[in-house]
């Protein structure tokens, strides 16, 4: 016999993690349950047991719903989470990703929370992307010829495989041959995907040809991958090539709370202000008066549109573009007379942080790094799952976990700071 209570110390962090859950509202969780008292069917596992579970596991850096079942069978933590729940790492896998919009809403109920009892401030928020590499390979991104080549391929293979079955009267060679099958039918439907990818992909190419047609013409052809074809190869700062999404976080920099994130596709950061801005207004209600970004974040029309949003204006920190020198007098003298043309906000925007107080104020923008890079050593800087919307599952999954552990740590230091 072991006493799972005995053996975890009063301020474990499993604790803290057992009391945030109890705060939630997990209802369309419970409502979702079929096998109820009274009905047909085994006892359903409780979904505060395993929301709990993947919180906790998320702060220990287990990204594997393998390793987390198994942890729920030797170690003492997990153990105590569990409470004797059955589970396997079906369920856990699929718990972790079909709950998107649920915990969406518990990112904005817990952030309006603290917001609410004057924890946090949303009168200042710093933005910025960070690269999490896809669960797929640069092998398995393809042109149009080759997805056309693999498609035919699977038809074959399927039509193959169908007068087979017939042919055959054994049931277990029938069995076998149904599982190749299926196997060939989704490689097919993959292929068929990457397909549309490649589509949207070449419209992408051809909007921006307009502007940049030689840039454009230097590119080799298109790709998507088989595997994800939602994931795009991007630049990581090593200079390396990988299959990423790009995921957009938006901080309050001084109490290190996440209170927006999203998964993109995008290449780079530039004009996505905005919509970070907007994901803010929607869940709640109001606009950063300060916005820290990097350069080339907001574009000029990104900010002429923050200063006059309708939910309040957003002045934008953000260094501007370092001008070349080594140019010629007649555009040295093109460039001032376009600065001259400039928006007002545009020009408020080179005179504000051309001050010493601005830049005291911008280098609060290095504390989201700090974020980005704990997210990284505890499993963010690889995403276990294929398509952005269960991407961006596992970022809200590291986002509650990331606000839960900074908001314990910051009740504890008012408790300390109030004991005299």
């Amino acid at each position: 016999m072991i006493d799972l209570e005995g053996m975890l110390p009063a301020d474990h962090q499993a604790r803290v993690v057992w009391e945030f859950v109890g705060t939630l509202d997990l209802s369309a969780l419970y409502e979702a349950i079929k096998s109820v008292e009274g009905a047909a069917g085994r006892p359903a596992s409780d979904p505060a047991v395993l929301m709990a579970l993947w919180l906790y596991a998320t702060i220990d850096g287990v990204g594997s719903a393998r390793e987390l079942d198994r942890l729920c069978n030797h170690n003492p933590a997990y153990r105590w989470l569990a409470g004797g729940v059955p589970l396997n790492h079906h369920m856990l896998s699929d718990f972790r990703v079909e709950h998107e919009t649920l915990l969406d809403r518990l990112l904005t109920e817990s952030v309006t929370a603290l917001k609410v009892a004057g924890t946090i401030s949303l009168a200042e928020v710093a933005i910025d992307g960070t690269k999490v590499r896809a669960n797929a390979s640069r092998d398995s991104f393809k042109t149009e010829s080759k997805l056309e080549q693999v498609e035919a391929e699977m038809e074959q293979r399927i039509a193959a495989l169908k007068s087979e079955v017939h042919s055959d009267t054994s049931a277990s060679s029938r069995r076998k041959h149904a599982a190749r099958k299926r196997a060939a039918e989704e490689v097919k439907g993959r292929a068929q995907v990457a397909r549309v990818t490649l589509n949207q992909l070449r419209a992408e190419r051809a909007e921006r040809a307009k502007t940049h047609p030689k840039d454009e013409a230097k590119k080799s052809e298109p790709k998507a991958s088989l595997t994800d074809s939602q994931a795009r190869v991007m630049c990581f700062p090593d200079g390396a090539m990988r299959p990423a999404y790009n995921a957009q976080i938006a901080i309050t920099p001084r109490e290190g709370i996440i209170v927006s994130v999203e998964m993109t596709d995008r290449r780079n950061d530039s004009g996505l202000a905005g919509p970070v801005v907007e994901d803010i207004v929607r869940r709640y209600g109001e606009t950063p008066e300060t916005l820290l970004v990097d350069t080339h974040y907001a574009t000029s029309e990104d900010i002429c549109e923050l200063a006059e949003h309708p939910a309040g204006p957003v002045t934008v920190y953000a260094p501007p573009p370092k001008d070349r020198e080594d140019v010629k007098p007649e555009t040295i003298a093109e460039r001032a007379k376009k600065r001259e043309r400039e928006p007002p906000a545009v020009k408020e925007w080179r005179a504000r942080m051309a001050t010493a107080s601005a830049k005291a104020l911008y280098r609060r923008r290095k504390l989201i790094e700090r974020i980005n890079a704990h997210l990284k050593n505890h499993g963010f800087g690889f995403m276990p799952v294929r398509g952005i919307r269960k991407a961006k599952a596992v970022a809200l999954w590291h986002a509650l976990a990331n606000n839960l552990i900074a908001a314990h740590r910051l009740r504890t230091q008012s408790v300390s700071m109030a004991i005299p």
